[in-house]
């Protein structure tokens, strides 16, 4: 990987990836923006390269069984579109070494994507790598250690130069261990080793709520060997007891950031009692407009034409597929509200029907119509009820509520397509970013969210979208949202449907917005401008000023 006009070279660490719906090594929204981060540093021309693993059975697939819940299956292995390098590694897991395949692609019109693989034939050790968050502590440690170790072993392996390494949430961070380890076996002091290792790393974390931060006992990381030779003292210095991911990747990176202006000013709150500990700076998410916005819509706002038609074509697309996929026919001139989000309390996906007086008219008069998806972790039984509630509202307004099963990329494009509002009411202020309502902006499909994640930078109210809350956090939050989300449907939302001249201009005003300050591009040149270059030319200057004493002696 060559130094291309000036920029460092970047190797990003990161669980899942999702590059394409048929490549089965994503869950949600963290592997969505890991796909789109790599298919823009391919469009920018960033030296980058992706390392994450090759999961043999993915993610889950869910549907609905007759009894009303979710049910999981696993779907078929395919390595089209990936190489098989030739080239391997191993790492120690417990007692075991567990020899890795390395795979790349390239097939996504991205920049390289090198997967770790421990299916090789003749092998025990395929339970490492074979589902995506599956299995007990003992597995993810296990899987965190072939990200981590094995990645920088791959990258060794393939004689790939990197001047920056980016952790992509907590999982990555043994990846950092491992750059300790390298130092201290040349004879280097653990405090040699952490202050050298600290200026080639960068740390994104995602997660405010605290206890969806990740942690281990250090017992079970030692006798795993995730704690590559360092002792009980110096793994507590790093990351604490239990020892934190996130507060590792926070104490080994030199800066850290956060998804969003309010999801940074939340993080700092949370790690403020961390120290030492990387800055965290904001820099919010982006989405590759390539990849989510509609050809036609692109077209239009680019050359002229009817954008209104553009709009309509996508959303009888969306049409045909929920009648060829449930058997609903939906009503193609009802406002269409699209709601799609992993399953979580705190993303309140039933809130709208928690009013029946006040929806249900809407509904079974035509006016409106909905479409619900979204998966849960197969074992986090409340967001399976979730899964099935959501079902079970489909099932109550059979005539203009829809859900759709197994949501994955393909059915993700077709909604942020196909609706004409994109709901979004999480309980703020625990949405981090939310980069569904950015994919949806760039079609034209307006927001209609609560002041959270990323939409407190975009909204314009009456003007590209809708917020409602204004932002209220406090004990009655909930009552509050709700009477407001009706309050803004019902006296703004519904009446601008109705004034088709003044919706088309909130369409291209969404558009607009979203095209310049929310894509993907966006996000990783201020990546390279606010944490990438400042670090490698500091970099850069050691490398000069140790050179001159080398050269004096």
């Amino acid at each position: 990987m060559q130094n291309t006009a000036g920029m460092p070279r970047v190797a990003y660490f990161c669980m899942e990836y999702g590059l394409h719906e048929d490549l089965h090594i994503y869950a949600g929204g963290l592997g969505i923006l890991a796909g789109d981060i790599v298919k823009a540093a391919h469009d920018i021309r960033l030296p980058l390269v992706g390392i994450g693993i090759l999961w043999q059975e993915g993610y889950t697939a869910q549907y609905i069984g007759d009894d009303g819940k979710p049910y999981d299956t696993y779907p078929a292995f395919s390595t089209a579109g990936l190489e098989d390098t030739g080239a391997k590694v191993v790492v120690q897991v417990g007692r075991d070494e567990v020899p890795l395949r390395i795979w790349r692609t390239t097939a996504f019109r991205n920049a390289p994507l090198y997967l770790l693989d421990a299916d090789i034939p003749g092998s025990p050790h395929n339970w490492i790598t074979k589902r995506l968050y599956g299995g007990s502590e003992v597995d993810r440690v296990a899987q965190e250690i072939v990200l981590g170790i094995g990645g920088v072993r791959a990258l060794r392996e393939l004689g790939i130069e990197v001047d920056l390494y980016h952790f992509n949430e907590g999982h990555a961070v043994l990846a950092g261990l491992e750059l300790m380890r390298e130092e201290m076996d040349r004879g280097k002091s653990f405090e040699y080793a952490l202050h050298s290792v600290r200026p080639r790393i960068v740390f994104t974390t995602h997660t405010p709520v605290m206890a969806g931060n990740e942690s281990h006992s250090h017992q079970l990381l030692c006798d795993l060997g995730a704690n590559c030779g360092l002792s009980y003292e110096q793994m507590r210095y790093i990351g604490g007891d239990p020892f934190g991911m996130t507060v590792a990747g926070l104490r080994l990176a030199q800066m850290a950031n956060g998804v969003s202006k309010l999801h940074g000013v939340t993080a700092r709150e949370m790690w403020a009692d961390i120290e030492p500990r990387a800055p965290i700076v904001s820099i919010t998410n982006g989405v590759h407009a390539p990849t989510w916005q509609n050809a036609r819509i692109r077209q239009v706002v680019k050359q002229g034409g009817d954008l209104w038609q553009a709009h309509c074509d996508a959303k009888n697309e969306l049409l045909a597929y929920v009648a060829a996929t449930t058997g609903r026919r939906l009503n193609p001139d009802s406002l269409l509200i699209g709601f799609a989000r992993r399953a979580a309390p705190y993303k309140r996906s039933d809130f709208i029907f928690r009013r029946p007086d006040v929806i249900e008219p809407l509904l079974l008069s035509g006016q409106v119509s909905m479409i619900f998806s979204g998966k849960a972790h197969p074992h986090d039984h409340t967001g399976r009820e979730i899964v099935a509630n959501m079902a079970a509202a489909a099932s109550r307004y059979p005539d203009s509520v829809v859900y759709l099963q197994n949501y994955d990329m393909k059915i993700g494009r077709l909604l942020v397509q196909g609706c004409d509002v994109w709901l979004n009411n999480p309980r703020r202020p625990l949405e981090a970013s939310g980069t569904s309502g950015m994919k949806a902006a760039l079609n034209g499909v307006l927001n209609l969210s609560i002041l959270d994640g990323w939409w407190p930078e975009g909204c314009h109210h009456g003007v590209n979208g809708w917020q409602f809350g204004n932002g209220y956090q406090g004990p009655d939050q909930n009552e509050q949202d709700l009477l407001s989300l009706y309050d803004i449907l019902l006296n703004e939302v519904l009446p601008t449907y109705e004034d088709r001249e003044r919706w088309i201009e909130m369409m291209y005003a969404s558009i607009d917005m979203a095209q310049h300050r929310f894509t993907a591009e966006r996000m990783l040149v201020e990546y390279l401008n606010l944490m990438y270059m400042p670090l490698w030319a500091v970099q850069t200057a050691e490398s000069r000023a140790m050179a001159y004493i080398e050269s004096k002696h």
